[in-house]
C-alpha cells in the first residue's frame, strides 16, 4: 500500500510452493482476504517471490496476461520481487543452499534478468521497481582469502552485467529498476561495512569503465548509473544480527551516494546470557526449541570484550553455550515482528523501530516490505493462522510510521 513513507507489503516467499500455478494460486487464496483488512480502500502492492521455475513459467504472455489481469481485478500491483531464493524454500532442506547458485554462475544471471523483465512488465506507470538478491555467495563454500577474492570479482562482472541490462531497458522504455543486494551473515558480503567497502574498492573500479564502455559515456555517468541501479536491500534481522549501528550504517551510505533500494522490515531472536554458566541452561533450552533443518540461524555472539563471535547455525552455538566470555546471543530466525518476547529470549523489535524512525525522519527508500517466513517451523505455541499474522504484522508497522 502506499503510505507517506514509501510502498509497504509482506513478501509472499511466506507462501509454499515452487511453480507458478502454485504461487499464483496461494496468492489467489490469501492476497483478496489480506487486503480487504489492510487496504481496502487503497491499492496494495505485492512483494513477489517467484523461484526460478516459476519465473520460466510467468514469463510466458498468456501468463503475464493472466496475472496481470488479477491484479487489475483486485486493485493490487507488483514493485518489488525477492530473488534471493532460486529453488525450493519450503518443506526441504534449505540451509545454504539458498545462496545456490550463487553469482558467479549464469544461472544465477539469466534467472534475475528474467525476473527484471517480469517486473517490467508488471510495474505501473512512473514506478520504480526492485529485485533483492544474495550477498554474493556463501563464505564458507571458500576456502582462502585468494578464493573469496576471486568470488568477488567473478560475482561483480555478472552483477555488472545486470547492470548493463537495467540501463538498457531504462533508455529503451523509461523503467526504473533496481538490483538491491542483501548482506546476510555468513554471505560473502555480511555487514554494512563490507558491503560499501565492496561497493568502492570492486563494484564502482570494475564497472565506471565496463559501463562507460559499453553504452559510450563518460566515467562519472557510468558511475552515477550504477549507483541507480545497484543498491542495498536493508534487511533490518541481518543487520541487527551483526550488533551494527544503524544511523552509522545508513549516514554512511548517504555520505557515499549508495542508495537502500529496500528495507525488509524483520526480527532476529536475541538472549542476554547470565555470567553464570549454570544458569544458562534455560535460556539454552529456550533456543532450542527454535532448532529446526529447513533453514540456516546463524548465530552472532557479542563477547565480554565487545568482539563477536560467529557461529554458522544455531547447534554449534547451542554446544558453546558455557562459554563464560560470551554475554549476548543473536540468532537469524525472521521471527514475528509484532511481539518482543518469546518467554526467556526476545526478538531484535527495537531495531526495527530504530531503523523506521530513522526512515520517517529521512526518507532513504520508497519499498518497505515485511519478511517473516518461518511461521511453519514455529513452536506449535507461536503459531497462528497464516493471514491474521500477516495483517498483523502489516499493521504493527503502519503504527511505527
Amino acid at each position: 500500500m502506499q503510505l507517506a513513507s514509501g510502498h509497504l507489503t509482506y513478501c509472499t516467499n511466506i507462501h509454499a510452493g515452487e511453480t507458478w500455478s502454485k504461487h499464483f494460486a496461494a496468492l489467489k487464496e490469501n492476497f483478496p482476504a489480506i487486503k480487504s483488512r489492510v487496504s481496502p480502500d487503497k491499492p496494495m502492492g505485492i512483494g513477489l517471490r517467484l523461484s526460478n521455475k516459476a519465473s520460466v513459467d510467468l514469463q510466458k504472455a498468456e501468463n503475464l496476461v493472466l496475472f496481470t489481469q488479477w491484479l487489475k481485478e483486485n486493485d493490487a500491483y507488483v514493485f518489488t520481487m525477492n530473488g534471493f531464493p532460486y529453488g525450493e524454500f519450503h518443506h526441504t532442506v534449505v540451509k545454504d543452499q539458498v545462496h545456490a547458485p550463487d553469482w558467479t554462475t549464469k544461472l544465477r544471471v539469466d534467472y534475475t534478468i528474467r525476473m527484471f523483465h517480469i517486473l517490467a512488465a508488471l510495474l505501473p506507470k512512473g514506478m520504480e521497481g526492485g529485485i533483492s538478491t544474495s550477498p554474493l555467495s556463501y563464505k564458507y563454500w571458500h576456502k582462502t582469502e585468494q578464493e573469496l577474492q576471486q568470488v568477488k570479482n567473478e560475482a561483480t562482472s555478472n552483477i555488472l552485467l545486470i547492470a548493463g541490462e537495467l540501463i538498457r531497458l531504462r533508455r529503451a522504455t523509461g523503467i526504473i529498476m533496481h538490483l538491491d543486494i542483501e548482506p546476510e551473515p555468513d554471505g560473502v558480503l555480511e555487514t554494512g561495512k563490507e558491503y560499501i567497502t565492496w561497493y568502492e574498492d570492486v563494484l564502482l573500479p570494475l564497472g565506471r569503465e565496463s559501463i562507460a564502455k559499453r553504452f559510450n559515456i563518460s566515467a562519472e555517468e557510468a558511475e552515477q548509473l550504477i549507483k541507480d541501479h545497484i543498491t542495498l536491500c536493508y534487511d533490518v534481522c541481518h543487520f541487527a544480527i551483526g550488533y551494527e549501528p544503524h544511523q552509522e550504517v545508513i549516514n554512511e551510505l548517504a555520505a557515499k551516494g549508495l542508495k537502500v533500494g529496500k528495507i525488509q522490515i524483520s526480527a532476529a531472536l536475541k538472549a542476554t546470557l547470565p555470567e553464570d554458566a549454570e544458569l544458562r541452561e534455560p535460556i539454552r533450552d529456550a533456543f532450542a526449541k527454535f532448532d529446526e533443518s529447513t533453514y540456516l540461524h546463524q548465530v552472532v555472539a557479542k563477547k565480554i570484550d565487545g568482539k563477536l563471535l560467529r557461529y554458522p547455525d544455531l547447534p554449534e552455538a547451542l554446544a558453546d553455550i558455557e562459554n563464560v566470555t560470551v554475554k549476548q546471543w543473536r540468532a537469524h530466525f525472521h521471527v514475528p515482528i509484532f511481539t518482543e518476547e518469546f518467554g526467556l529470549v526476545q526478538s531484535t523489535q527495537a531495531d526495527i523501530v530504530k531503523v523506521l524512525d530513522i526512515h520517517k525522519n529521512s526518507l532513504f527508500t520508497n519499498h518497505l516490505e515485511v519478511e517473516t517466513y518461518t511461521w511453519g517451523v514455529l513452536p506449535d505455541e507461536k503459531k497462528l493462522p497464516l493471514n491474521d499474522s500477516i495483517i498483523r504484522e502489516l499493521n504493527w508497522v503502519k503504527e511505527q510510521l
